[in-house]
């Protein structure tokens, strides 16, 4: 990688533009860039930084810090940086966020957001490759083949680091080597393996565990039966049995688990065997007892049902004068049940026509509260929906009236624009006049412009370019504001057609009625209720199939209605998206502030190419600014017509929309428009239907009710009863009629059982047992029988519970033996695998067989800084005349210390080893630098032998005798084999007068300036 040239401009101390040309400075492979403290040869270094990777190294990569405090205000900050790699020629450009003046912005600023712009020389010209900052990063960082970090250790190599590094302890160098080559990966690999040891070791744990739980249980089972070692003193694993620790094998001290498991298991199955055999005897004892307090038992309740049935008998023969009144009842109420649905029918129509005569009222009052007065609401209704049909015609009228209105302040805008226009357009004539009569007197100031002509014409085009934005953004918010319009109109008209379809599809349901009825024939049972009269069916209104038809033309209607409302919100959703990215680009700013900066933007560039055009001839520019005064007086010819055709279409609209609201205001009447009268009138008309409906309902009701008071006067004489009061008295309510049938059934089924009772096998041989004198035992007799079965039924199923007992331990015993002989077996493999894992872990971490206490990523390290020594030896040879060289050193460390990351000098004049703490002033800076080299060197290899053309050394050559700096310089004179260039950063005045092609920086009040200079040496 070679750097061309680099230009800055309002970053770190540079206020003015900078430009630097590193060809020029390479033409002898070394120069030095030199300048006071502070001045900002360190500030150089971090444009180049900052334009390749976007930040500069350390603590100064904050990018509120880059842009110069020594710049005018608007200035942006920016720097450009042209370089070759991998045979291919970038330039990259790039500005940091920074706070721009603005009157709009908070505290009179306003965020200016990076910006950055890559370009490849294809061809003989230059190519935008992107102007976005991350596919810019990924680009650089492709052909770089180096991330920031490896870019300045290899290309700015920070010398005093090395120094320090090169003084410091073997242990200390692990942090600096870590951060260099990046070995976190091994630190991962070594808590890897300790948590998979430590998750082997817990696995060998638990299986211990386990299997001395299974050895607790089955001593837990033998304690249950109380045999011998029932406190689990005998158990393995408690007193004399195995320690199950994790990688010890599951065996007894003294004796064998299974084994013991073995004599456990047979002691356990003999106690079952005797519980088993003590349990018979005990159920053969409880059986004989149980026999004889049974046949003592139902003796004694024979003889007490006996006297029982006696008593029901006698309370039954009571009761048998009142369920003869409650037959006679009963039947009455039959007769006169009869005639309940005359009934029923008379009662439902008188309800019927206090209803009707409600709703009248209620509508009657609605209808004055309303302010309508009428005596035929049907002859207002009709009237009413005449005047609707009339209005809902003209309607269109009025929406072309508004949209004239509309057009009319569209035009008015135009007409204010172009007058606007005209005079910008004067405003600008008068400037460019003035300009031209100045013209000679701003050559000079006019040159740092005409460098900036490409940056000032991209900003105009970028400002045009929003304010088109910025219009688009504003017709498409119209736009989307007209299609929200329309979806809500579509979405209410949808919303009525499916009210009008479940209208049709209750009124069919309604008239469902109807249609059974017209289906029932006399004498025939209906299908609904079953019975063969059908004294009243119900009429209906409509025939079925049309309610049907009309069901599915509605139906139709609101599913066509759905799906142009779905097309509407799909026409929505993409004028949304459109609005929403106008609004990402900047279509929401306000379009004045677009067009003061386009405004600005175009002046500045104009202002720039008139001085371009003045420092290439004078005379061409003025016939320029001629040209541009003549084309303004074009466009503002063309303005001042423009507003005058504008004026002319806003007094046209103006008469067309006078006219219409002439015509709509006797429609209007009282409401501002047709809309508001036609709501009035919706209402109204609401108001009268409810009261024509109200009348019609009130007429039938009082017929229905005429004509069930004479079916009832027909069906009276019939029934057995004078009067239809009489008829009522007798009937009875449902819980009487119930409760008289029930004391009837329960009388009747009383008498029922008694006979089947006296008849049966029990009563009589209690009858014969009392007759002969044959008596139950008495009571205190039955209750020793009965102790003395219970007693030995209990004594049975202690016996059966003690024996099934032991069968469950013999069961558990040999299912624990079962699972601690197959855990046993599962536990060789975990426990080897923990040895491994364990011995491996400690190993990597430096412990353990590890002699040398180095762990895994020391190791590495130690490779790599063995690599880093060889190279860096190559360099301190030439440096110390060939006296010197470095070298690694894994040597064990004192007192149990890490080893491996040792570093030594050799003193090949005499061939002793000395510690790096032992070198002078200037060897230590001769022996860090080679350190620093050979680090690049070791890094570029790494980063896929990436060719380095440009290498910036920084500072330390004071520290060196005139005899070590000619040796240092003539190793660097070496790096430049090659076509490499070398930049040395550095105070000492020797070098001053070595280096003849320097880079000085040169520092002042308002900002510091550079300055490319051939010194000739003294």
């Amino acid at each position: 990688m070679r750097i061309h040239r680099l230009d800055i401009e309002a970053f770190g101390p540079f206020a003015t533009p900078q430009h630097i040309d590193f060809d020029q400075l390479s033409s002898q492979g070394l120069f030095l860039l030199n300048g006071p403290t502070g001045a900002g040869k360190t500030s150089i270094l971090d444009a180049i930084c900052f334009a390749l990777y976007g930040s500069v190294p350390g603590a100064r990569q904050e990018g509120k810090r880059l842009r110069s405090d020594h710049a005018a205000p608007g200035v942006e900050p920016r720097v450009v940086c042209e370089f070759t790699a991998r045979g291919r020629r970038f330039e990259v450009s790039r500005s940091p966020a920074w706070e721009r003046p603005s009157a709009r912005g908070r505290k009179g600023y306003t965020t200016q957001q990076a910006k950055t712009l890559l370009r490849e020389r294809i061809g003989g010209t230059w190519e935008e490759k992107s102007s976005r900052n991350d596919e810019v990063g990924a680009e650089l960082s492709d052909v770089l083949g180096m991330d920031r970090d490896q870019f300045t250790r290899v290309v700015m190599l920070p010398q005093g680091d090395f120094a320090a590094f090169l003084r410091s302890k073997a242990g200390d160098r692990l942090d600096l080597l870590q951060k260099l080559f990046g070995t976190q990966r091994f630190e991962a690999v070594e808590q890897q393996l300790a948590q998979q040891a430590a998750a082997a070791a817990k696995e060998v744990g638990e299986n211990a565990s386990g299997l001395q739980m299974l050895l607790d249980r089955i001593a837990s089972e033998q304690a249950q039966l109380g045999l011998s070692g029932a406190t689990g003193e005998d158990a393995p694993g408690d007193h004399d049995g195995p320690a199950l620790t994790a990688g010890e094998t599951p065996q007894a001290d003294n004796e064998d688990p299974e084994a013991w498991l073995q004599v456990v298991e047979e002691d356990v199955e003999a106690e079952r065997k005797r519980r088993e055999a003590a349990a018979t005897e005990a159920e053969t004892r409880s059986v004989r007892y149980a026999e004889e307090f049974k046949e003592a038992e139902e003796k004694s309740l024979r003889h007490a049902r006996l006297a029982a049935a006696l008593q029901r008998k006698i309370v039954s023969e009571l009761a048998a004068p009142r369920a003869l009144e409650n037959r006679e009842a009963l039947a009455k109420h039959r007769r006169a049940a009869v005639l309940s649905g005359q009934l029923d029918a008379v009662g439902s129509a008188a309800r019927k026509v206090e209803a009707a005569v409600e709703r009248v009222a209620k509508a009657r009052g609605k209808l004055a509260a309303a302010g309508v007065a009428t005596e035929d609401p049907t002859v207002a209704l009709d009237k009413a929906k005449a005047s609707h049909a009339v209005l809902q015609a003209r309607l269109p009228d009025e929406q072309r009236m508004e949209e004239i209105a509309g057009r009319l302040a569209a035009k008015r805008t135009e007409e204010t624009t172009q007058l606007a226009a005209a005079a910008k357009a004067t405003s600008l004539l008068a400037q460019l006049r003035e300009e031209a009569s100045t013209l000679e007197s701003r050559i000079e100031p006019l040159k740092p412009l005409a460098a900036h002509l490409a940056d000032r014409e991209r900003d105009a085009a970028s400002a045009a370019e929003l304010v088109g934005i910025v219009a688009r953004y504003s017709t498409a918010t119209h736009e989307l504001d007209t299609l929200n319009e329309q979806h809500l109109q579509a979405r209410s008209a949808s919303q009525d057609l499916r009210q009008r379809w479940l209208d049709v599809r209750e009124l069919r349901l309604a008239n469902a009625a109807g249609e059974l009825a017209a289906a029932l024939e006399n004498g025939k049972p209906c299908a609904v209720c079953g019975s063969a009269d059908h004294p009243q069916p119900a009429a209906a209104a409509r025939s079925a199939l049309s309610l049907a038809q009309d069901e599915e033309e509605a139906r139709q209607l609101f599913e066509g209605s759905e799906k142009a409302l779905a097309e509407l919100a799909g026409h929505v959703s993409a004028a949304a998206q459109v609005v929403a990215g106008l609004a990402a680009q900047g279509g929401s700013l306000d379009l004045a502030e677009a067009k003061a900066s386009l405004v600005a933007a175009e002046a500045a560039a104009l202002e720039a190419r008139k001085a371009s055009t003045l420092l290439a001839e004078l005379r061409g520019e003025l016939e320029v600014l001629s040209k541009r005064v003549a084309q303004m007086q074009e466009e503002h010819s063309a303005s001042v017509g423009a507003a005058a055709h504008a004026a002319s279409s806003v007094q046209l609209l103006q008469e067309q929309c006078d006219a219409l609201t002439a015509e709509l205001a006797g429609l209007r009447g009282d409401f501002p428009s047709l809309r508001e009268r036609l709501e009035a009138l919706s209402r109204e008309s609401a108001l009268l239907q409810e009261a024509v409906d109200g009348d019609q309902e009130l007429e039938g009701a009082r017929h229905i009710m005429s004509e069930a008071a004479a079916a009832l006067e027909r069906a009276l004489p019939e029934s057995g009863f004078a009067t239809a009061e009489e008829a009522r008295r007798e009937l009875l309510s449902p819980a009487d009629v119930v409760g008289l049938e029930q004391d009837l059934a329960d009388f009747d089924a009383e008498a029922a059982k008694l006979d089947e009772l006296f008849a049966g096998e029990d009563l009589v041989l209690a009858g014969k047992e009392a007759s002969i004198g044959e008596l139950p035992m008495p009571e205190s007799e039955r209750a020793e029988a009965r102790l003395r079965a219970a007693k030995a039924a209990e004594d049975a199923r202690s016996a059966a519970l003690a024996a099934g007992l032991a069968g469950k331990s013999v069961d558990a015993i040999r299912r624990y033996r079962a699972e601690y002989r197959s855990l046993a077996q599962a536990a060789e493999e975990p426990r080897r695998k923990a040895r491994v894992l364990a011995g491996l872990a400690e190993t990597v971490r430096g412990a353990g067989e590890n002699s040398y206490r180095m762990s895994l990523n020391t190791y590495v390290l130690a490779a790599r800084l063995e690599q880093v020594a060889a190279a860096a030896s190559e360099r301190l040879v030439a440096m110390s005349d060939g006296r010197y060289t470095l070298q690694h050193t894994d040597a064990k460390a004192a007192r149990g210390a890490k080893s491996g990351l040792g570093l030594e000098v050799v003193d090949e004049w005499t061939g002793q080893h000395r510690d790096t703490s032992t070198l002078s002033g200037g060897e230590s800076f001769m022996a860090s630098l080679s350190l620093a080299l050979g680090l690049a060197d070791v890094v570029q290899h790494e980063a896929g032998g990436v060719d380095i053309e440009t290498l910036f050394v920084d500072e330390g050559f004071g520290s060196l005798d005139e005899q070590a700096l000619e040796q240092v310089m003539d190793a660097l004179e070496g790096l430049r084999d090659g076509g490499r260039v070398v930049g040395l950063v550095s105070h000492v005045a020797e070098m001053k007068q070595r280096i003849t092609s320097q880079l000085q920086v040169v520092k002042g009040r308002h900002g510091s300036s550079v300055r490319i200079a051939e010194v000739v040496p003294s």
